[in-house]
């Protein structure tokens, strides 16, 4: 992405030592993170909040206080710049994202995501821009240029789809869990590239060459993005099955299975690729493989080990954005003129749900034309859902509002306070008001199932998806909900393909990954048990 590797700065208000002042932030931060552990667990059964507005809303409370205790100096107990985010905080999210996510439903539906996520996510972008560019007009803007314009396309075009994540249930709607999730996933990668590739072209003279120069680029970077998160996930997992750690040492291979996964990204970030997607692949491929190379231990280790690693993550980033939404430095300068801060705002609000009916509406349109069987097209309630998970703008549009109008998170000019502090009032809106409606509209939109309540938390819990070999077509909970749980038939020449693609890509598949992958990587049903391992001895 092209974001050089930078230092976090921190600092406390009320000391004079520096050492002792980063002391007092880390505590105060820490201790702020394990509040909203405890709290969020508290309200996880109420039908408003979630974790993501329960660490906004503390957040913001804390920096109230911190305004108060500084005699309005700051409201931060930490001050990072945007390179925090996409080096430290994003790769654990994205990873575990990949590794948890649902295999066989995910690939199943990867053409309709990439529809969302990809062309949705351009469709918003163009929507974006261009009524920024025409509607700022009435405002009298003038500090914003081209490039300007089009980066709010891709600021606001990155979706946050975690309260609704939070509310779906995988097993209850495989199919609209999976195209909420990967399209969540492919529309922050989609947006960063975006971005990226804004950021490198001249756009005082937009010619035709140059938009074809800009679309191989960006499928350039989206292939060979991917390519590397398989690549090192291949890799991690052949280590794994050849040396085999876990025969004398499992905290040897659970820190190779990190450290791997953390490579993919910033190899990707040293070669200018998206990290984003090199990293979410990886975790698909490593828990297709690796994670069957490992003995039992270590797979319970690294289950949780990403799982709270993106936990803790998500908690940082949301409680971070409460408090800088109070930064006095930003609204110093807004406040000389507030009418054009909330005309800003609301105008990139509008935008936001504008760009994103047109996207979902028109392409499930699409996708429904295509689809055959009445089970597999998306009805009305479905549009609606995935249409209100992406309302919600987070993190990555922050961050990317940072990187293109502040550096290390000080904004010196009327016309950057003013993009900034627009931004983080649509995310906190976005937020707090459509989160808050989340919970109720879903429930209403999709009733919870009655016998959902009869399932035991370790069912509710298993990761069933890292247990399936990777685009199965073995009967699941998944398939059956479909109701297509019978086998599918052998397909034999180039007439199914065209009439079956997705299960003859499947079968094709299997052959392949039988025959050659499995062997060769390692995966389930393919790694013999060594007796003596980490294992025996745990159970005995």
């Amino acid at each position: 992405m092209g974001f050089s590797l930078g230092s976090v700065v921190v600092r406390l208000g009320t000391r004079s030592d520096p050492d002792q002042a980063s002391v007092d932030s880390i505590t105060l931060f820490v201790a702020l993170l394990s509040t909203c552990i405890v709290v969020g667990h508290l309200l996880e059964k109420n039908r408003w909040i979630n974790g993501s507005i329960t660490a906004l809303l503390i957040g913001l409370c804390t920096g109230i206080v911190l305004l108060f205790t500084t005699e309005g100096r700051s409201s931060h107990v930490l001050l990072f710049d945007e390179e925090l985010f996409f080096i430290y905080l994003l790769p654990p999210i994205i990873f575990n994202a990949g590794f948890r996510v649902k295999k066989k439903q995910f690939f199943r539906n990867f053409m309709t995501i990439i529809l969302f996520g990809a062309v949705g996510t351009l469709i918003s972008f163009v929507i974006i821009s261009l009524g920024a560019m025409q509607l700022f007009k009435m405002l009298d803007i003038g500090f914003l240029d081209v490039g300007d314009y089009l980066a709010l396309g891709a600021i606001f075009s990155a979706t946050d789809s975690v309260c609704t994540l939070q509310v779906l249930k995988q097993d209850e709607t495989p199919l609209l869990y999976s195209l909420v999730f990967g399209e969540g996933v492919v529309n922050d990668a989609t947006s960063v590239v975006l971005f990226n590739a804004i950021q490198k072209f001249d756009l005082s003279h937009i010619t035709s060459s140059m938009v074809a120069q800009f679309t191989g680029n960006f499928s350039y970077l989206f292939i060979t993005s991917t390519l590397l998160g398989v690549a090192v996930g291949l890799l991690c997992a052949y280590i794994i099955k050849t040396l085999y750690f876990g025969r004398h040492s499992t905290d040897r291979e659970v820190a190779l299975m990190i450290l791997m996964a953390y490579l993919s990204y910033i190899m990707a970030e040293l070669f200018n690729l998206s990290g984003i997607l090199t990293v979410f692949f990886c975790g698909i491929v490593m828990s297709h493989y690796t994670w069957h190379n490992v003995t039992e231990s270590s797979r319970i280790t690294t289950r949780h080990s990403f799982a709270t690693l993106s936990f803790i993550s998500e908690i940082f980033i949301f409680l971070y954005v409460g408090m800088d939404a109070l930064d006095i430095e930003k609204w110093r300068f807004v406040s000389k003129s507030p009418g054009t801060s909330i005309g800003v705002s609301s105008i990139l609000l509008a935008l936001v749900l504008v760009g994103r009916a047109v996207s979902i509406f028109s392409l499930s349109f699409i996708v429904n034309f295509t689809k055959s069987s009445q089970g597999d097209k998306i009805g009305f309630k479905q549009q609606v859902t995935i249409w209100w998970a992406g309302l919600m703008r987070g993190a990555v549009s922050i961050a990317l509002a940072y990187n293109q109008f502040a550096k290390s998170g000080h904004t010196q000019m009327k016309g950057n306070a003013i993009m900034i502090t627009s931004t983080i009032t649509v995310v906190l809106f976005s937020n707090v008001v459509f989160g808050l409606l989340t919970k109720p509209i879903l429930n209403f939109l999709l009733p919870p199932q009655k016998h959902s309540a009869d399932v035991t938390p370790l069912e509710t819990s298993s990761p069933k998806s890292l247990s399936l070999p990777l685009l199965a077509n073995g009967q699941d909970p998944e398939s059956d909900i479909h109701g297509d749980n019978i086998p599918p038939r052998r397909p034999s020449s180039l007439r199914m393909l065209l009439a079956a693609p997705s299960t003859t890509v499947h079968y094709y598949w299997r052959k392949f990954d039988n025959a050659i992958m499995r062997p060769m990587f390692g995966g389930r049903g393919f790694v013999a048990y060594i007796p003596g391992s980490p294992t025996e001895r745990y159970i005995h």
